[in-house]
């Protein structure tokens, strides 16, 4: 319904800022992303917004870049996603980080957001992994491939029955010591130090 507000920057804050538009104050609740990209107050700015409609109350959330904006309303897409958790994603991380793990199925990523756990990750993953590739195209999402190779020889290892945590410590050991490793590397290399 509002698409974006032009006007004066009143009050910033870490989470909120207030924006006059003509004599009118919108409260606008923002990540922390948004926030180091805002300047000093009393400034004139435009910010993309989100109105979410509750029975109970009308939200205004604001983001300076629309990829932002969009990123948000994919995350609260998810079921189990209301829009303070997203909010606190797009604090967390940087919206091309989340962009980044959701891409490659970097769970342990996600999962490292206060409030997200791993059946919340896995979810945003699988719902979201095809349509962030389509909305923000394969040029903006950038794919590891040592990430991928990294999972595959991560569940390979689960799969013959080594604990995660310490199969991942090894795996990241060698993901750091040997340049652009194929998965059957990992695999033979993690066999010999698990």
């Amino acid at each position: 319904m509002i698409h974006h507000l032009k006007g004066q920057l009143i009050e910033k804050n870490p989470t909120h800022v207030v924006i006059d538009c003509n004599g009118v104050g919108y409260f606008v609740h923002i990540s922390l992303h948004t926030f180091s990209l805002l300047n000093s107050a009393s400034e004139a700015i435009s910010i993309y917004t989100h109105l979410q409609v509750k029975e109970d109350s009308q939200t205004l959330f604001g983001f300076m870049e629309k990829s932002e904006r969009e990123l948000f309303r994919l995350l609260i897409s998810v079921s189990g996603i209301g829009a303070s958790i997203a909010r606190t994603m797009l604090s967390s991380l940087e919206p091309k980080n989340i962009m980044d793990a959701i891409a490659s199925g970097d769970a342990a990523t996600i999962q490292s957001i206060k409030g997200i756990g791993a059946k919340t990750a896995q979810r945003v993953i699988l719902d979201l992994k095809d349509k962030v590739l389509k909305v923000f195209g394969e040029g903006e999402v950038f794919i590891s491939q040592s990430n991928t190779n990294k999972e595959e020889a991560l569940s390979a290892l689960e799969t013959l029955g080594f604990a995660r945590k310490p199969a991942e410590k090894v795996v990241d050991k060698i993901m750091k010591e040997t340049t652009d490793p194929t998965v059957e590397t990992i695999i033979k290399l993690a066999l010999k130090n698990l």
